[in-house]
């Protein structure tokens, strides 16, 4: 994936990693658009920023994600970077009956979601040069946390599909997988100053000097990440989730 030069459209872009990727992203020399649910969070994301944009997007809706498919090409016909950065992530307790609501959801959002967009878009993508899609999994994908049995079911679904999808666009368009560990961000109430995730200005600069590599790793793996990464090779699950009992 180069550096500069592209059109990258970053769902989950009004906070957290979304945000400072776009950010970062734009401060190479990119035109960056942002999408999200909330509009006001979009336009503090790119506030005082030429060559970013922000468009709302809910990602749970079918038929919302093709009119904005529609819409965003035609407005950036450029695009040539996708990056499937939108989720959610819920607690959950799955020893007893419950409302599946939050389960559903998470579903429906971290891979339904991503599967939607990437079908809207991928024929234009295939038609630009310097094409890529990234898809934001979690070092969950590879140990899962107990407490969020969903969210970590559905970053391991968008790893394997992620590793599908490379290799029927092999050639057509470059998949990159993007594995964050715990960051320092507001996605669960707490963890924006939780003890022990990576802070996240840290991690999107590293983040930022592995999509530097050239080649560009299939994988992108900031040295946190590792651990869980290479866990199940390593032998060292069991010792990954006695560790998760803390949260």
């Amino acid at each position: 994936m180069k550096t500069s030069g592209n059109t990258i459209l970053v769902t989950g872009g009004g906070s957290g990693i979304g945000r400072a990727l776009a950010r970062r992203w734009h401060d190479a020399g990119n035109t960056v658009i942002v999408a999200g649910r909330r509009l006001d969070a979009l336009e503090e994301t790119i506030a005082g920023r030429d060559k970013m944009h922000a468009i709302v997007l809910d990602v749970e809706s079918p038929d919302a994600i093709k009119e904005f498919a529609r819409d965003l090409l035609a407005d950036h016909p450029d695009l040539n970077v996708l990056v499937n950065n939108a989720g959610i992530m819920r607690r959950e307790d799955p020893t007893a009956a419950r409302d599946l609501g939050d389960a559903e959801a998470t579903i429906v959002t971290n891979l339904l979601g991503p599967i939607r967009l990437t079908d809207a878009l991928v024929d234009h993508l295939k038609q630009q040069a310097d094409a890529a899609i990234v898809n934001v999994t979690s070092g969950l994908a590879f140990v899962p946390l107990p407490a969020t049995a969903t969210y970590s079911a559905t970053k391991a679904a968008m790893h394997s599909y992620t590793q599908s999808l490379r290799e029927q666009l092999r050639g057509q368009i470059e998949v990159i997988e993007l594995a964050p560990p715990g960051v320092q961000t507001d996605l669960t109430p707490g963890q924006a100053t939780r003890e022990g995730y990576q802070p996240l200005d840290e991690f999107a600069d590293e983040v930022m000097n592995l999509f530097a590599q050239q080649p560009t790793p299939p994988e992108i793996l900031v040295e946190r990440v590792k651990f869980l990464r290479f866990a199940e090779r390593d032998g060292t699950v069991q010792q990954a989730l006695d560790a998760f009992r803390a949260y």
